[in-house]
């Protein structure tokens, strides 16, 4: 996802905030209050971080340990051929 997309998505997701606390009369609707909202996307950019950051940690761990595996077989091949 672009960043454009992105920024269209977080509009249109503030643009429907403001027009549901600008409907007062609605008894229908759960009232969330903006520090809340706030606390919960920033624990939603949080959690995705560090999810972001872990499948990182855990890939490059993966790649390094299959670089070095190779590295074995190519000097085991090598150390047959002499």
């Amino acid at each position: 996802m672009d960043a454009s997309t992105l920024l269209t998505f977080l509009f249109l997701c503030f643009c429907k905030m403001v027009l549901a606390t600008e409907n007062h009369g609605s008894d229908y609707c759960y009232k969330i209050e903006p520090a809340t909202m706030t606390g919960i996307i920033i624990g939603d950019v949080a959690l995705t971080v560090l999810v972001v950051i872990v499948v990182y940690h855990c890939a490059s761990q993966r790649r390094k340990r299959r670089e070095e595996a190779e590295k074995v077989y190519m000097n085991v091949r090598a150390n047959c051929k002499a």
